[in-house]
């Protein structure tokens, strides 16, 4: 008589999110509150934001958010998640911001709106905008 083996519990792969901002101070701190929400409900997803335009603000030096507090906690409480934070080098040189003023966790890409499409076609991340 043959004997079942119990099915073996595949863990599914996280949920890749990719936040766009584009919108600003009050844009960003929606979203750092529904980054901190998300990864209340599930802490294994892979998340990243992408910042182009006035969206760049909030990880700049000295950006406060609406609270006028400093964004500069909530970034670094964020990035030692794992989320990770992406700013438009075509925003940076079209504003004449020097790279240097961008938050140290936040990595400079060639163009925030080709970084989503690429997360998205090609890494298979799901598109959120708060």
């Amino acid at each position: 008589m043959a004997t079942s083996l119990p099915a073996q519990a595949q863990t599914p792969p996280a949920i890749k999110v990719v936040y766009h901002l584009s919108d600003g101070i009050p844009q960003a701190s929606r979203a750092i509150a529904n980054i901190r929400n998300h990864l209340a409900a599930d802490p294994t997803a892979k998340i990243v934001v992408v910042t182009h335009g006035a969206g760049i603000d909030f990880l700049l030096d000295g950006a406060n958010n609406t609270a006028n507090q400093s964004f500069a906690g909530a970034i670094g409480d964020l990035s030692a998640k794992g989320v990770g934070f992406f700013v438009c080098n075509n925003t940076l040189v079209s504003r004449n911001i020097d790279a240097s003023k961008v938050a140290m966790e936040a990595k400079v890409v060639p163009s925030g709106v080709a970084e989503v499409a690429r997360l998205q076609a090609r890494e298979g991340y799901v598109y959120l905008r708060p």
